[in-house]
C-alpha cells in the first residue's frame, strides 16, 4: 500500500466536525456511493462519500504512520535542495548501493542494467543478510548501518538518506531576552535622531536594564556579546549600517503587503511632484548659478509625461497649474525634432490613424490628456485653494500620498532618477544627487539659463524617454513584451476604446486664480493697481455674483503677468482683457513679487512715489545688474522666460471705437501686447566690427538690453 493514502472502508475513523466517528456501513446508490456513519454517542449519520473525502469538516484517522500535513517531517525537496554539490554527489551514490542490496542492480531496474550486473554478491532473489554484510565490507561500514539506510530508504528515497541536521538555533549569541528587548528598544528609539555609535547604545541598554530590573536581576553579556547581539538586531532594524535617512525610509515601511492603484486606462491616474533639479541653471541677471525645480505630471498607466515646468528656486502653486494645463493643451513641439517623437494635434498616435498624412499638423510635445484623478503629495502647492478648486471644478478627484511614503508616487519619484542617470549627468553644471557626490566646482560650467534647460529636458523626454522600452510596462498576456510609454498609449486606447479630450478652448482661464472686486469709476483696483479696458461693465451696473463682497465681479489674475488681467462677460460669456494703467512703463510681463520689490525701492529713494516710479526704478536697477539678493534674481528669471506659465487662448475682439489710434492712445493702451517694429539694419558688416565703435565704450548701454537677450 502506498504511504500517500489510506484504507477506507467499515472500521475507519474520522474526525467529522470536531469528533470520531466510524464507518458502520459503504453502499452504492443512484445519487452516488454513501456512508453510514456512527459517533461516539451512538448517533447515526450519513453522508455521501465524497462529503466525506473532500470536505474540510472531515479528517481521516490513517491505521498506518505516514506523510501529513502537521507531520515533522521536512518536504523532500526542501531536504535535497539544501545539500551542496558534494553532498548530494554522495547520497546519490548511497541510494544506487541500496538499491544495488534490493534489487541486484544499482539503477533498481532490470531494464537500466549496467556492465558486470547483477554481480553475484547482490544476485536477486535469496537471503538479505549476506547481501548486508558483503555491502557493508565493501564500503567499509557497520551492517547496522546499511540496514539503516535501507529502511529509510523505503520510507522516504534519496532524502531519507541524508543526515539528521539538528535544528538550528541561529546565529545570534545567547543573551537574556529582556537584555535583547531593551537594546532593541533603544535602537528604536534613534529612528528619528542623529546616527549614535554601538557603544552608546550598549550603555544606554545597561542602564535601562539596571533602571528597569534592579541591579544583578538581568545578566550583562560581555563587551564582545554585547557588539555581537547589536550586529544580529542590525537586522531586524538598520541603524548603523545605511544612511540615516533610509534607515527612516525602512523603519516606516508599512508591516502588512504592499497595495497600489491599479490604472486600467490612459488618463485614469496622473502623478505629479517636485524635485530639485542636480544642475545648476545660469541667472540671466547676474550670470551666476542658481538652484532649479522640475515640476512634472506622469500618466501612471502608460509613463507618459503630459507636463513639465522647470522654475527657480522654488515652485508655485501656478506653476503647478501651468503643469496640470498642458495636460489638458501640450505645448507645441519643435520643428527640428524627429517625427516619431511628435503626438499629432489630437493626441492620437498616428498608427492607429486611417489618414496618416491627412491627420499629420505641427504635432505636440506630450500626449493631450484629461486626467479622472490626481495624485499628488501635501506640499503647500498641491494643496492650495486654488488647485483643489480648480480640480473641483474639472471633476478631478484629488488622491493625496501618505505622509512620508514615497513609494505612494512610485513611477514618478523613479522618473527623477531616469532623468538624472539619463540626462543630468552629462550636462555641465551636474552637481549630483547629495554632498557627497558633489565636484569641486560644478558652479563654474553652468551655462545654461532656465528656458534652455527646459526645453532640453522637454525634447529629451519626447525622443528618448517616450520611446524606450519601460521594464514597468507590461502587458500581462504577453510578460515578455516590453513597451515604451508611446506605444502604451496606443495600447491603452485600443484596451478603453476611448480618450477624454477637453471639451471648451477657453479652459486656460479656469487654471488662473480669481479675484473679487467692484467696479468703479476709473476702473478696477486689484493691490493698488487700476485696470481699465473694454467690456468692463459700468458701475452703476448690479453684479449677478455673490462674491465675498457685496457688488464684486470676478477677476482672473496671472501672478507671473499683471500688466492685464481677464474678465468674462456673465451676459455673452465672452472673455475681455483689461489693462494696467502703467503697463507701458513695464514693456514686459511683471509678477507681483517683482511690483512689491519696486514699490519698497522706491519708498525709499522717493518721497511720493507710485508705481509708474516703482517700475522704472526697479528696470533700471536690473539693466545695471544690480540685482544680487535672492528674491531679485528670483524674479529677474521669472521675467526672462521666454514662455508664459499658461498660454492664454485670443480674447474678443475689440470694437471699432476701442481700436482706434487715437483711442487707445488716450487710454494708454498703445503698444501693449503689440510687437515693437524692428529697427533698420544697419549696413552690411562687411569691415571690421571695430570700425562701427565711434564714441567711447559706455558701460550703462552695454548693460541695457541684458534681459533682452535672455
Amino acid at each position: 500500500m502506498s504511504g500517500a493514502g489510506t484504507r477506507v472502508g467499515v472500521g475507519t475513523r474520522f474526525h467529522y466536525d470536531g469528533e470520531t466517528v466510524e464507518v458502520l456501513e459503504m453502499a452504492a446508490t443512484p445519487a452516488g456511493n454513501e456512508v453510514l456513519l456512527k459517533d461516539g454517542r451512538g448517533k447515526l449519520l450519513r453522508l455521501a462519500l465524497r462529503e466525506l473525502m473532500c470536505s474540510g469538516r472531515a479528517v481521516v484517522i490513517p491505521d498506518q504512520p505516514g506523510p501529513s500535513a502537521d507531520d515533522d517531517e521536512d518536504l523532500a525537496s526542501v531536504v535535497l535542495d539544501r545539500l551542496l554539490e558534494d553532498e548530494r554527489r554522495r547520497i546519490l551514490e548511497r541510494a544506487e548501493h541500496v538499491r544495488e542490496v534490493l534489487t541486484g542492480f544499482r539503477s533498481g531496474s532490470p531494464e537500466l542494467v549496467r556492465e558486470g550486473e547483477p554481480r553475484r554478491e547482490y544476485a536477486p532473489g535469496g537471503p538479505v543478510e549476506p547481501k548486508y554484510a558483503a555491502k557493508a565490507a565493501e564500503i567499509g561500514v557497520h551492517v547496522r548501518t546499511v540496514k539503516q539506510w535501507v529502511a529509510d530508504f523505503r520510507r522516504h528515497g534519496e532524502a531519507g538518506l541524508v543526515p539528521k541536521r539538528k535544528a538550528s538555533k541561529g546565529s545570534q549569541p545567547s543573551a537574556d531576552e529582556r537584555w535583547v528587548e531593551t537594546v532593541l528598544e533603544v535602537m528604536v528609539e534613534h529612528t528619528d535622531q542623529s546616527r549614535p555609535s554601538r557603544t552608546l547604545v550598549i550603555e544606554r541598554a545597561r542602564a535601562r536594564v539596571i533602571a528597569r530590573f534592579g541591579p544583578g536581576v538581568v545578566s550583562q553579556p560581555s563587551r564582545a556579546t554585547a557588539f555581537r547581539i547589536v550586529a544580529e538586531l542590525e537586522r531586524r532594524h538598520p541603524l548603523f549600517r545605511l544612511s540615516t535617512k533610509r534607515n527612516r525610509d525602512i523603519a516606516g515601511r508599512p508591516e502588512g503587503p504592499y497595495g497600489k492603484l491599479r490604472p486600467t486606462r490612459p488618463g485614469e491616474y496622473v502623478l505629479m511632484d517636485t524635485a530639485r533639479l542636480d544642475v545648476f541653471a545660469c541667472d540671466p541677471l547676474t550670470l551666476r548659478w542658481v538652484q532649479a525645480e522640475l515640476t512634472v505630471a506622469m500618466d501612471w498607466y502608460t509613463r507618459c509625461i503630459t507636463g513639465i515646468r522647470v522654475t527657480p528656486v522654488s515652485t508655485k502653486a501656478v506653476d503647478v497649474s501651468a503643469v496640470l494645463f498642458q495636460c489638458f493643451r501640450p505645448r507645441p513641439a519643435d520643428r527640428d525634432w524627429p517625427r516619431g517623437a511628435v503626438w499629432p494635434e489630437h493626441g492620437i498616435p498616428r498608427t492607429v490613424l486611417v489618414d496618416v498624412e491627412g491627420a499629420t499638423g505641427p504635432g505636440l510635445a506630450s500626449p493631450p490628456l484629461v486626467p479622472e484623478t490626481l495624485v499628488v503629495d501635501h506640499g503647500k502647492v498641491y494643496v492650495s485653494e486654488h488647485l483643489t478648486s480648480v480640480c473641483c471644478r474639472m471633476g478631478i478627484s484629488i488622491q493625496p500620498a501618505r505622509l512620508r511614503t514615497g513609494r505612494d508616487k512610485g513611477p514618478v519619484e523613479r522618473f527623477f532618477r531616469t532623468l538624472r542617470e539619463g540626462l543630468l549627468e552629462a550636462l555641465p553644471g551636474y552637481k549630483g544627487p547629495d554632498l557627497h557626490s558633489r565636484g569641486e566646482r560644478p558652479e563654474g560650467d553652468a551655462f545654461f539659463f532656465l528656458d534652455e534647460l527646459e526645453a532640453i529636458i522637454r525634447e529629451w523626454i519626447a525622443t528618448v524617454y517616450h520611446c524606450r522600452p519601460h521594464n514597468g510596462l507590461v502587458d500581462p498576456g504577453l510578460p515578455g513584451l516590453r513597451m515604451s510609454p508611446a506605444v502604451m498609449f496606443e495600447h491603452g486606447m485600443a484596451r478603453a476604446g476611448y480618450i477624454e479630450v477637453p471639451r471648451a478652448p477657453d479652459l486656460a482661464f479656469e487654471f488662473l486664480p480669481t479675484k473679487w472686486r467692484t467696479v468703479q469709476h476709473y476702473g478696477v483696483e486689484i493691490d493698488r493697481r487700476r485696470y481699465r479696458g473694454a467690456g468692463l461693465p459700468d458701475p452703476g451696473i448690479r453684479s449677478p455674483f455673490n462674491g465675498p463682497v457685496r457688488g464684486s465681479w470676478p477677476f482672473q489674475v496671472d501672478p507671473d503677468d499683471i500688466t492685464q488681467i481677464h474678465f468674462r462677460d456673465p451676459a455673452t460669456r465672452s472673455w475681455h482683457v483689461l489693462t494696467w494703467e502703467h503697463a507701458p512703463a513695464a514693456r514686459m510681463p511683471l509678477s507681483e513679487d517683482a511690483l512689491a520689490f519696486a514699490r519698497k525701492l522706491a519708498a525709499a529713494k522717493y518721497r511720493y512715489p507710485d508705481d509708474r516710479l516703482a517700475v522704472a526704478g526697479l528696470l533700471e536697477r536690473w539693466n545695471l545688474g544690480l540685482g544680487t539678493t535672492l528674491a531679485e534674481r528670483r524674479m529677474a528669471l521669472r521675467l526672462s522666460r521666454e514662455q508664459a506659465a499658461i498660454p492664454l487662448p485670443p480674447t474678443a475682439e475689440l470694437d471699432a471705437a476701442t481700436a482706434l489710434p487715437s483711442v487707445r492712445r488716450a487710454l494708454g493702451h498703445d503698444d501693449i501686447g503689440q510687437p515693437k517694429p524692428a529697427a533698420p539694419e544697419e549696413a552690411a558688416e562687411a569691415g571690421d566690427d571695430d570700425a562701427a565703435d565711434d564714441g567711447p565704450f559706455d558701460e550703462d548701454d552695454f548693460y541695457a538690453d541684458a534681459l533682452e537677450d535672455v
